[in-house]
């Protein structure tokens, strides 16, 4: 099991962990810590975290590591709501957010129906939260090894992500929410993230220009071996860290969550590119994928989460373009994904798509992540209001770009 505290980061030595002026050319994506509260009321070990975080960013960036975000995560709202109804939660939902706001922390609550559970209110009430809280992100789990398929999950959460696109401005609300398939506690990154266990701490980290440069400099038959020398070379120094932080804190460390996730000036697809010679999407495009998924798997380093290849349509610019130049379908992401990937994240479809059309694209996400042994995936899908396949799409979110609205099969 995962316990954590989530920390994404910059690699501190190896030059070609270096941009221009001598700066590192990765982020700390993310700090996260995980913990377990005793209710709802449990504000105190909420302010313990906070100063965890703060400790724990303070040292890395000391020694010169970018810190982007700070974040929480509870074990899971189902498990702590005790006998508050869903309704009441709210207003205490709504002092966490208080303190998140306060301390500019991004804060999850995990999955907030137990397994296999469907409730006709719960899109009521997942409206609610994201229209009183900011920082807040919440996931339904939609299969599992244990459980198979939750078909009963499926339906509640097609539900809320119909209910939040229609009730959120551009639909944008959809970017705290996901439908989680066989996640594991201790994924740093949001919406997925939920903590089980002792208060403890992970890192993610955002470096997909480590492998644009690793590329560069490398053909199909040496590109597996350079990147793995490169991504240890630059992530070690970041678990000796992280392991001080954890013997000083007394929390324990869950690892790094080795997806290379990106940012806007940091693409995926641009690295991806630079291996294949060719657009993303193109053929060669799924042995790219297979290749860096295979790298990140097999670092020689205490790993969490996810460790898979993040292909997040809207926050990649080069991803968005050739989504726009029409050179994948969303059936071809969630095929990159058997080899690679996360899942289906931050896909805009068309807003007037139908709750029985998002059910089937949860199952297949469902049983995907079912089909190999330990796959963790998520489906955060964007239907986009009153848009239709191709129509040029923006946010007011600063960390989504451009793109157009893509065809659902």
């Amino acid at each position: 099991m995962n316990r954590y505290l989530v920390i994404i980061l910059f690699p501190l030595i190896s030059y070609s962990c270096y941009g221009q002026n001598g700066k590192h050319n990765f982020r700390i994506r993310t700090i996260t810590a995980g913990v377990t509260i005793s209710g709802l009321s449990d504000t105190t070990s909420i302010i313990k975290a906070v100063a965890l975080l703060k400790e724990a960013k303070s040292r890395f960036t000391e020694v010169g590591y970018d810190v982007q975000t700070i974040r929480i995560s509870t074990q899971n709202f189902h498990d702590y709501l005790g006998t508050v109804t869903y309704a009441e939660s709210i207003d205490f939902l709504k002092k966490f957010d208080r303190i998140a706001q306060k301390e500019n922390i991004a804060f999850s609550i995990g999955q907030v129906l137990p397994p296999d559970m469907y409730r006709n209110d719960i899109s009521k009430w997942a409206v609610n939260l994201i229209h009183q809280t900011e920082t807040i992100s919440f996931s339904l789990p939609i299969s599992s090894t244990e459980r198979g398929v939750m078909f009963n999950s499926i339906k509640a959460a097609a539900e809320i992500t119909v209910a939040i696109a229609n009730n959120s401005k551009g639909g944008e609300g959809n970017f705290r929410f996901t439908a989680s398939a066989n996640c594991p506690d201790g994924i740093p990154f949001f919406p997925a993230a939920y903590h089980e266990g002792v208060n403890s701490f992970a890192i993610g980290i955002e470096y997909p220009n480590v492998l644009k440069e690793v590329f560069k400099n490398s053909d199909w038959g040496n590109a597996k071996q350079n990147l793995k020398e490169q991504l240890e070379r630059s992530f070690l120094p970041i678990e000796r860290l992280a392991n001080q932080v954890s013997n000083i804190s007394g929390w324990a460390y869950d690892g790094i969550d080795t997806s290379p996730a990106p940012g806007l000036d940091a693409s995926i697809g641009e690295a991806i590119e630079t291996l294949t010679k060719q657009p993303f999407g193109e053929s060669s495009t799924l042995s790219a994928c297979a290749l860096i998924t295979g790298v990140i798997k097999s670092l020689d380093l205490k790993t969490c989460g996810y460790s898979g290849l993040m292909l997040p349509i809207i926050e990649d610019k080069v991803l968005a373009q050739r989504a726009m130049e029409n050179r994948y379908t969303v059936q071809e992401l969630l095929l990159f994904s058997s080899v690679s990937g996360t899942g289906l994240d931050v896909v805009p479809i068309p807003g007037n798509t139908s709750i029985q059309t998002i059910e089937r694209i949860y199952g297949d996400v469902a049983a995907l992540s079912l089909k190999y042994t330990n796959k963790a995936l998520s489906a955060r899908l964007f239907l986009i209001p009153d848009k239709g396949v191709g129509d040029l799409i923006e946010f007011d979110n600063p960390y989504l770009t451009s793109s157009t609205v893509m065809k659902v099969e």
